[in-house]
């Protein structure tokens, strides 16, 4: 096995944890990277040679290695235990079979995402390391599950970073495109095929549970809606009226048949357009709304987006402000990795401040138990979600 030797102190968040390993970690004079095969597995050392564990390599990546294993031993046989235990903690923390089932570094799987819906399975493949073992991991979900059909989703842009081929493939037995399954006791589709990732967003489940608390005979602005994620389960819960907006006519769609699943297309109302348009619309128009969600995607997608990406949230937290009914619900989310919970709650403070509303945090959330947080890889706690009660514009 090919070894990697790392620079005098590179080891130290390796110790303490953390399976990432950078390109300009590694005494390249020592180790080159050139030559290694993307996928390969090397042991890595310290710089006094000392074994820090076994890592799958990519040496044209910035991340080129992820450690697998802290000796020696990787094999199929791990790779299935590992997606054993992995499934015994879900179904340990949840009752009904729709969840994330492996989340990637978190269940030491780096590259492998596994998502559940019932009797259906989505695998996301997205570093040559893992790849060689997908088969395995097929024949292993089969085995564990005996679900009706598992699906191949590695057409994302995390294989197209590592150079990966894209593929869509149903890898066993059939996976129609919407396929069932229950979110906080809603039953609901998902477009497995067609939607983003793998055809849900999972990590929201806790927060949606919250704010189904609260929306009881609310209007409800769902911005960033995709497939109504927020806003069917806010129905579902006995809200009047939901409105869904999405720059996407098909996640608007994928919305109104959720919605008519449930019996409730009567109260659903989809706009589609970027949302920034749409809320500086409805500001025109004068509408406002009980509770509003603000769900977008990543704004800052690396650290050199983050002074940008700050001031987009600032922005959009404001306008959508605009539009809450005096003591109404705001709940501010994001999943830019690079972006600190209290970052986002000073975007919140603010956009209060400048609107003249007085701002009470109500609570603060994260990603679900299926979204499992490494306490030594702070990367894999990227979500937060701030529910914020706002009163009267003080300044009238």
């Amino acid at each position: 096995m090919v070894e990697l030797i790392l620079n005098r102190g590179a080891e130290r968040r390796l110790k303490r944890g953390h399976l990432w390993i950078y390109s300009n970690e590694v005494d390249t004079k020592r180790s080159p990277l050139k030559g290694i095969d993307a996928g390969s597995q090397c042991q890595v050392h310290d710089s006094q040679g000392k074994l820090l564990g076994t890592a799958f390599v990519n040496p044209s990546q910035l991340i080129c290695g992820r450690i697998v294993s802290r000796n020696s031993d990787f094999s199929t046989d791990t790779v299935c235990e590992r997606i054993q235990t992995a499934f015994e903690q879900r179904q340990r923390y949840f009752s009904h079979p729709s969840y994330r089932m492996v989340y990637g570094d978190s269940d030491w799987l780096p590259g492998l995402v596994v998502d559940r819906f019932g009797d259906y399975l989505v695998v996301q493949v997205s570093n040559w390391g893992m790849e060689r073992y997908q088969q395995t991991i097929v024949d292993k979900l089969v085995e564990m599950v005996n679900p009706k059909g598992i699906l191949l989703r590695n057409d994302h842009q995390g294989r197209a970073v590592e150079d990966m081929p894209l593929v869509h493939t149903v890898a066993f037995g059939d996976v129609p495109e919407m396929v069932p399954f229950e979110e906080n006791g809603v039953p609901l589709l998902a477009p497995v095929h067609q939607g983003q990732k793998t055809g849900w967003f999972y990590d929201h489940r806790e927060n949606r549970r919250l704010l189904n608390r609260w929306v009881n005979g609310k209007k409800v602005l769902d911005l960033f809606s995709y497939a109504g994620g927020w806003g069917i389960q806010a129905l579902a819960n006995g809200a009047a009226e939901v409105v869904c907006v999405d720059a996407s006519q098909q996640a608007l769609d994928w919305c109104l048949l959720n919605a008519d699943h449930n019996g409730f297309a009567d109260k659903l109302k989809t706009i589609q357009g970027k949302a920034l348009d749409v809320l500086k619309g409805l500001v025109a128009e004068g509408e406002r709304f009980d509770a509003i969600v603000l769900d977008p995607p990543a704004f800052i997608k690396r650290r050199k987006d983050h002074k940008a990406g700050l001031a987009a949230y600032r922005h959009i937290n404001e306008l959508a402000m605009r539009l809450l009914a005096k003591d109404g619900l705001l709940v501010s989310a994001s999943c830019s990795m690079h972006l600190q919970s209290d970052e986002l709650l000073d975007c919140i403070r603010g956009a209060a401040h400048r609107l003249g509303r007085p701002a009470s945090i109500l609570a603060s959330g994260g990603q679900g138990a299926d979204h499992p947080v490494h306490p030594a890889i702070p990367e894999t706690n990227y979500l937060k979600a701030h529910f914020v009660h706002l009163g009267g514009n003080t300044n009238k």
